[in-house]
């Protein structure tokens, strides 16, 4: 691999950037490829494109011989907002499937180091947060506070970004409040109506592990459904 290619895969990670390195196995020139620059035109448009939705990498025949296409994604990561009793199960199973959890409140009192050792804290208001994290496609957003200012300042930011997952804690009757508040601030019913709420699949859970048992299981659900798989 040439200096300049490495430097753009170390950039790209640093950057979070999706790319797939295009690598001719008998020789010749490496091509970097982003997310947004391969098109229709390009000879292996339909390839690249399966290896942004899938992340896997592949051997490719083309006429001048085989080419390896090496996608480099950004791990997926999951933004807990509340750091409640079902956060912290939740970020153990978040690293047990690849996904990388950060855990936001601004309750110092409740996000502290000795709760959540496997996660980063950020202690801020979730719209200073989330700015300052970036939101893309490869993030998930769910919000465990179940305290109005905290998760609807959330579900606001994460609504105008390009997050493959948004859920709420909450009943259904819950959720019609937190809806109508959103709604109430300029949020549209389009953008309300892509919240995962009651937040989880449907498997009858009751404990804060089954809980988040049923977040990490949607949140997998949705991602491979997004990606085709």
């Amino acid at each position: 691999m040439r200096k300049d290619t490495l430097k753009k895969l170390l950039d790209a990670r640093a950057q979070r950037r999706a790319i797939v390195l295009v690598t001719p196995l008998a020789g010749g020139d490496e091509e970097i490829i982003g997310e947004e620059t391969p098109g229709n035109n390009h000879p292996l448009a339909e390839e690249i494109a399966d290896c942004f939705r899938t992340g896997r990498s592949k051997t490719v025949a083309r006429e001048d011989g085989e080419v390896f296409l090496h996608a480099v994604l950004p791990a997926p990561r999951l933004m807990i907002v509340g750091a409640t009793h079902i956060a912290q199960t939740l970020v153990r199973l978040a690293r047990e499937v690849g996904v990388e959890p950060i855990v936001i409140d601004p309750r110092t009192a409740f996000a502290t180091q000795q709760r959540f050792t496997e996660s980063d804290i950020i202690t801020k208001w979730p719209e200073e947060a989330l700015g300052e994290l970036k939101l893309d496609a490869r993030s998930a957003l769910v919000c465990l506070a179940h305290v109005p200012d905290i998760d609807d300042e959330a579900l606001r930011a994460a609504l105008r970004s390009d997050c493959f997952y948004i859920g709420a804690l909450g009943s259904r009757r819950s959720h019609a409040k937190r809806v109508a508040r959103l709604h109430a601030l300029g949020v549209s019913e389009e953008e309300t109506s892509v919240i995962h709420a009651p937040v989880g699949l449907d498997i009858g859970s009751v404990s804060p592990g089954e809980i988040a048992l049923s977040i990490i299981a949607e949140v997998v659900k949705v991602m491979r459904a997004r990606n085709g798989d």
